[in-house]
Protein backbone atom coordinates (compact mmCIF):
# COMPACT_ATOMS: atom_id res chain seq x y z
CA UNK A 1 0.00 0.00 0.00
CA UNK A 2 1.27 3.39 -0.83
CA UNK A 3 1.73 6.39 1.82
CA UNK A 4 -0.58 8.51 1.61
CA UNK A 5 1.28 12.04 0.76
CA UNK A 6 0.38 15.23 2.38
CA UNK A 7 -0.77 17.22 -0.48
CA UNK A 8 -0.37 21.22 -0.75
CA UNK A 9 -1.88 24.02 -3.62
CA UNK A 10 0.56 25.08 -5.74
CA UNK A 11 -0.18 28.61 -6.22
CA UNK A 12 2.19 30.98 -4.00
CA UNK A 13 0.51 32.34 -0.91
CA UNK A 14 -0.41 36.04 -1.24
CA UNK A 15 -2.40 37.59 1.55
CA UNK A 16 -3.39 34.50 3.74
CA UNK A 17 -2.42 31.30 4.07
CA UNK A 18 -4.97 28.78 5.35
CA UNK A 19 -4.42 25.22 6.55
CA UNK A 20 -7.08 22.70 6.36
CA UNK A 21 -7.25 19.07 6.07
CA UNK A 22 -8.06 16.90 2.50
CA UNK A 23 -10.70 15.10 1.93
CA UNK A 24 -10.57 11.83 5.55
CA UNK A 25 -10.56 8.37 3.92
CA UNK A 26 -9.38 5.89 6.14
CA UNK A 27 -9.92 2.36 5.61
CA UNK A 28 -9.39 -0.36 7.71
CA UNK A 29 -6.69 -2.56 6.22
CA UNK A 30 -5.02 -5.68 7.55
CA UNK A 31 -1.74 -5.14 10.33
CA UNK A 32 -0.13 -6.69 7.80
CA UNK A 33 -0.71 -4.18 4.86
CA UNK A 34 0.28 -1.70 7.62
CA UNK A 35 3.34 -2.55 8.56
CA UNK A 36 4.37 -3.64 4.52
CA UNK A 37 4.12 0.29 3.74
CA UNK A 38 7.09 1.04 5.98
CA UNK A 39 8.76 -2.30 7.20
CA UNK A 40 12.55 -1.13 5.79
CA UNK A 41 12.24 2.24 7.94
CA UNK A 42 10.70 0.88 10.62
CA UNK A 43 13.62 -1.59 11.57
CA UNK A 44 16.47 0.89 11.29
CA UNK A 45 14.98 4.33 12.59
CA UNK A 46 13.17 2.82 15.85
CA UNK A 47 15.70 4.16 18.77
CA UNK A 48 18.45 4.51 16.86
CA UNK A 49 20.31 6.15 19.58
CA UNK A 50 18.86 3.59 22.11
CA UNK A 51 22.61 1.97 23.20
CA UNK A 52 23.64 5.65 24.06
CA UNK A 53 20.82 7.86 25.39
CA UNK A 54 23.08 9.37 27.49
CA UNK A 55 25.23 10.84 25.26
CA UNK A 56 25.29 14.24 24.63
CA UNK A 57 25.43 14.56 21.21
CA UNK A 58 23.49 17.26 19.29
CA UNK A 59 20.48 15.53 17.85
CA UNK A 60 19.11 16.83 14.76
CA UNK A 61 15.31 17.83 14.81
CA UNK A 62 14.60 16.01 11.54
CA UNK A 63 15.82 12.30 12.59
CA UNK A 64 12.37 12.34 15.43
CA UNK A 65 15.09 9.59 16.90
CA UNK A 66 12.76 8.14 19.67
CA UNK A 67 9.36 7.20 17.30
CA UNK A 68 8.40 4.27 15.08
CA UNK A 69 10.07 4.74 11.51
CA UNK A 70 5.98 5.32 10.13
CA UNK A 71 5.66 7.79 12.52
CA UNK A 72 9.21 9.82 11.65
CA UNK A 73 8.42 8.91 8.04
CA UNK A 74 5.13 11.10 9.09
CA UNK A 75 6.82 13.86 10.83
CA UNK A 76 9.50 14.32 7.88
CA UNK A 77 6.88 14.19 5.55
CA UNK A 78 4.72 16.81 6.66
CA UNK A 79 7.96 19.18 7.85
CA UNK A 80 9.53 18.99 4.25
CA UNK A 81 6.85 19.41 2.77
CA UNK A 82 5.59 22.78 4.41
CA UNK A 83 9.49 24.25 4.24
CA UNK A 84 9.36 22.98 0.63
CA UNK A 85 5.66 25.13 -0.32
CA UNK A 86 6.60 27.69 2.11
CA UNK A 87 10.42 28.09 0.72
CA UNK A 88 10.30 31.41 -0.39
CA UNK A 89 8.52 33.40 2.44
CA UNK A 90 11.18 31.11 5.41
CA UNK A 91 14.27 32.59 6.51
CA UNK A 92 16.86 29.55 8.03
CA UNK A 93 17.17 28.13 11.80
CA UNK A 94 19.08 30.81 13.43
CA UNK A 95 18.73 29.14 17.13
CA UNK A 96 21.75 28.78 19.32
CA UNK A 97 22.93 25.24 18.77
CA UNK A 98 22.38 24.58 22.34
CA UNK A 99 18.85 25.43 21.98
CA UNK A 100 18.50 23.67 18.91
CA UNK A 101 18.90 20.86 20.65
CA UNK A 102 19.26 20.13 24.49
CA UNK A 103 18.90 17.94 27.60
CA UNK A 104 18.87 17.47 31.29
CA UNK A 105 21.84 16.52 33.47
CA UNK A 106 21.41 12.94 33.60
CA UNK A 107 20.16 12.86 29.59
CA UNK A 108 16.82 11.42 30.65
CA UNK A 109 14.76 14.19 28.69
CA UNK A 110 16.13 15.51 25.40
CA UNK A 111 14.39 17.27 22.99
CA UNK A 112 15.00 19.81 20.08
CA UNK A 113 13.42 22.91 18.41
CA UNK A 114 13.15 24.27 14.87
CA UNK A 115 12.40 27.64 14.21
CA UNK A 116 12.16 29.71 11.32
CA UNK A 117 10.96 33.44 10.61
CA UNK A 118 8.86 34.33 7.60
CA UNK A 119 10.62 37.38 5.61
CA UNK A 120 8.73 40.88 5.92
CA UNK A 121 6.46 40.78 3.18
CA UNK A 122 5.31 37.22 3.99
CA UNK A 123 2.17 36.51 5.77
CA UNK A 124 4.11 33.53 7.80
CA UNK A 125 5.33 35.17 11.08
CA UNK A 126 7.67 31.77 11.90
CA UNK A 127 7.14 28.16 11.50
CA UNK A 128 8.15 25.81 14.78
CA UNK A 129 8.96 22.08 15.11
CA UNK A 130 10.03 19.97 17.91
CA UNK A 131 10.82 16.75 19.58
CA UNK A 132 10.52 15.95 23.57
CA UNK A 133 11.93 12.40 24.76
CA UNK A 134 11.42 12.15 28.16
CA UNK A 135 12.07 8.74 29.90
CA UNK A 136 9.56 8.50 32.77
CA UNK A 137 9.95 6.73 36.57
CA UNK A 138 7.75 3.69 35.51
CA UNK A 139 10.19 2.79 33.05
CA UNK A 140 7.89 4.14 29.97
CA UNK A 141 8.60 7.24 27.61
CA UNK A 142 6.91 9.67 26.89
CA UNK A 143 7.70 11.15 23.32
CA UNK A 144 5.99 14.40 21.87
CA UNK A 145 6.61 15.81 17.94
CA UNK A 146 4.57 18.65 16.83
CA UNK A 147 4.72 21.74 14.17
CA UNK A 148 2.74 24.72 14.50
CA UNK A 149 2.29 28.12 12.07
CA UNK A 150 1.99 31.49 13.53
CA UNK A 151 0.80 33.81 11.20
CA UNK A 152 1.04 37.93 11.41
CA UNK A 153 -0.85 40.78 10.52
CA UNK A 154 -0.99 40.39 7.12
CA UNK A 155 -3.84 38.23 7.07
CA UNK A 156 -5.95 37.10 10.12
CA UNK A 157 -6.40 33.27 8.56
CA UNK A 158 -6.00 30.59 11.50
CA UNK A 159 -3.14 29.26 12.89
CA UNK A 160 -1.78 25.81 12.54
CA UNK A 161 -0.97 23.20 14.69
CA UNK A 162 0.14 19.28 14.99
CA UNK A 163 0.81 17.71 17.39
CA UNK A 164 1.49 13.85 18.58
CA UNK A 165 1.93 13.15 22.03
CA UNK A 166 2.76 9.43 23.16
CA UNK A 167 3.47 7.97 26.69
CA UNK A 168 2.29 3.84 25.41
CA UNK A 169 3.06 1.71 22.28
CA UNK A 170 0.06 1.33 21.54
CA UNK A 171 -2.09 4.56 22.22
CA UNK A 172 -0.91 8.40 21.01
CA UNK A 173 -3.32 11.55 21.19
CA UNK A 174 -3.27 13.46 18.22
CA UNK A 175 -4.08 17.25 18.16
CA UNK A 176 -4.87 18.99 14.84
CA UNK A 177 -6.29 22.22 15.08
CA UNK A 178 -6.90 25.77 13.38
CA UNK A 179 -6.74 27.80 16.25
CA UNK A 180 -8.82 31.50 15.48
CA UNK A 181 -7.26 34.32 15.84
CA UNK A 182 -10.42 36.38 16.04
CA UNK A 183 -13.75 35.95 18.48
CA UNK A 184 -16.04 33.40 16.93
CA UNK A 185 -19.10 35.05 18.37
CA UNK A 186 -17.98 38.30 17.66
CA UNK A 187 -17.05 37.56 13.98
CA UNK A 188 -19.69 35.12 12.88
CA UNK A 189 -18.17 35.62 9.02
CA UNK A 190 -14.56 34.70 10.25
CA UNK A 191 -16.15 31.32 11.64
CA UNK A 192 -18.47 30.97 8.62
CA UNK A 193 -15.36 31.23 5.92
CA UNK A 194 -12.78 29.31 7.61
CA UNK A 195 -15.02 26.50 9.64
CA UNK A 196 -18.30 26.22 8.18
CA UNK A 197 -17.63 27.29 4.50
CA UNK A 198 -14.73 24.45 4.70
CA UNK A 199 -16.21 21.82 5.96
CA UNK A 200 -13.94 21.22 8.92
CA UNK A 201 -16.23 19.30 11.27
CA UNK A 202 -16.75 16.90 8.71
CA UNK A 203 -13.02 15.64 9.27
CA UNK A 204 -13.60 14.80 12.69
CA UNK A 205 -16.57 13.58 12.42
CA UNK A 206 -15.72 10.96 10.01
CA UNK A 207 -12.58 10.16 12.54
CA UNK A 208 -14.09 9.91 15.20
CA UNK A 209 -16.31 7.21 13.87
CA UNK A 210 -13.11 4.73 13.69
CA UNK A 211 -13.23 1.98 16.84
CA UNK A 212 -9.43 3.18 18.00
CA UNK A 213 -10.50 7.02 18.36
CA UNK A 214 -11.98 8.46 21.37
CA UNK A 215 -12.59 11.85 21.99
CA UNK A 216 -9.22 13.41 24.05
CA UNK A 217 -10.03 16.51 26.46
CA UNK A 218 -7.20 18.25 27.78
CA UNK A 219 -6.72 19.00 31.25
CA UNK A 220 -5.99 22.65 30.70
CA UNK A 221 -9.01 24.80 30.35
CA UNK A 222 -6.56 27.19 28.42
CA UNK A 223 -6.41 24.89 25.71
CA UNK A 224 -10.10 23.60 26.02
CA UNK A 225 -11.00 27.60 25.45
CA UNK A 226 -8.65 28.61 22.05
CA UNK A 227 -9.01 25.25 20.17
CA UNK A 228 -11.36 26.04 17.02
CA UNK A 229 -14.79 24.46 17.03
CA UNK A 230 -13.68 22.15 14.44
CA UNK A 231 -10.33 20.85 16.16
CA UNK A 232 -9.48 17.25 16.51
CA UNK A 233 -8.55 16.39 19.58
CA UNK A 234 -8.23 12.49 20.05
CA UNK A 235 -7.24 9.56 21.34
CA UNK A 236 -5.80 6.73 19.25
CA UNK A 237 -5.55 3.15 20.72
CA UNK A 238 -4.73 -0.13 18.78
CA UNK A 239 -4.03 -4.06 20.09
CA UNK A 240 -0.76 -5.30 20.56
CA UNK A 241 0.86 -6.11 17.31
CA UNK A 242 -1.20 -3.14 15.63
CA UNK A 243 0.53 -0.36 16.54
CA UNK A 244 1.43 1.26 13.05
CA UNK A 245 -3.04 1.27 12.92
CA UNK A 246 -1.85 4.73 15.07
CA UNK A 247 0.30 6.10 12.51
CA UNK A 248 -1.98 4.97 9.94
CA UNK A 249 -4.87 6.96 11.21
CA UNK A 250 -2.54 10.37 11.77
CA UNK A 251 -1.65 9.87 7.80
CA UNK A 252 -5.34 10.16 6.66
CA UNK A 253 -5.69 13.12 8.81
CA UNK A 254 -3.37 15.02 6.65
CA UNK A 255 -3.50 18.47 6.34
CA UNK A 256 -2.69 21.11 3.19
CA UNK A 257 -2.18 24.71 2.84
CA UNK A 258 -3.96 26.52 0.41
CA UNK A 259 -3.60 30.45 -0.43
CA UNK A 260 -6.81 33.08 -0.11
CA UNK A 261 -6.61 36.93 -0.44
CA UNK A 262 -7.21 37.89 3.31
CA UNK A 263 -6.95 41.84 3.44
CA UNK A 264 -6.59 42.85 6.92
CA UNK A 265 -7.64 46.60 7.29
CA UNK A 266 -6.91 48.92 10.90
CA UNK A 267 -8.47 48.76 13.28
CA UNK A 268 -8.42 45.00 13.17
CA UNK A 269 -4.69 44.99 13.03
CA UNK A 270 -4.96 46.26 16.39
CA UNK A 271 -7.04 43.88 17.26
CA UNK A 272 -5.34 40.87 15.91
CA UNK A 273 -1.93 42.28 17.71
CA UNK A 274 -3.42 42.34 21.05
CA UNK A 275 -5.05 38.53 20.69
CA UNK A 276 -2.29 37.30 18.90
CA UNK A 277 0.16 38.81 22.10
CA UNK A 278 -2.23 37.86 24.89
CA UNK A 279 -1.92 33.42 23.12
CA UNK A 280 1.60 33.73 22.75
CA UNK A 281 2.30 35.35 26.32
CA UNK A 282 -0.18 32.64 27.24
CA UNK A 283 1.68 29.39 25.39
CA UNK A 284 5.39 30.69 27.04
CA UNK A 285 3.91 31.30 30.99
CA UNK A 286 1.21 27.99 30.81
CA UNK A 287 3.04 25.65 29.21
CA UNK A 288 6.85 26.23 28.63
CA UNK A 289 7.40 27.85 31.78
CA UNK A 290 5.80 25.29 33.68
CA UNK A 291 6.83 22.26 31.80
CA UNK A 292 10.94 23.00 30.87
CA UNK A 293 11.94 23.77 34.46
CA UNK A 294 10.78 20.08 35.62
CA UNK A 295 12.00 18.36 32.60
CA UNK A 296 15.64 19.78 32.22
CA UNK A 297 16.24 22.15 35.36
CA UNK A 298 15.64 26.09 35.74
CA UNK A 299 18.59 26.82 33.62
CA UNK A 300 18.40 24.88 30.83
CA UNK A 301 14.99 25.97 30.58
CA UNK A 302 15.89 29.67 31.02
CA UNK A 303 17.76 29.46 27.79
CA UNK A 304 15.37 27.63 25.46
CA UNK A 305 12.70 29.99 27.19
CA UNK A 306 14.70 33.74 26.07
CA UNK A 307 15.36 32.37 22.33
CA UNK A 308 12.22 31.63 21.99
CA UNK A 309 11.05 35.39 23.49
CA UNK A 310 12.35 36.72 20.28
CA UNK A 311 9.80 35.30 18.22
CA UNK A 312 6.81 35.24 20.91
CA UNK A 313 7.40 38.80 21.82
CA UNK A 314 7.64 40.45 18.68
Amino acid sequence: EGKKKIPFSNSAPSKAVIFFPPSLSISHPSPSSLYSRSRSSSASMNHPHKNNRGAASRTSFMEFPYVSGPRRELMVELVSTLETRLATHLLPCDLPPDVQYYQNQTGTAQATLHVRSGIQSSPIDFILGSWLHCQLPSGGELNITSLSAYLNLLTDAPNFLFELIQSSPTSMVLILDLPPRKDLVLHPDYLKTFYEDTQLDRHRRLLEKLPEVKPYTSSSLYVCSVVSPTGILVSIEAQAGETERVVEICWGSGWMCVSGEREVKEPERAYLARRDQVSKTKTIEADLGSSLPRLFGQEVADRVIKALEKFYNR
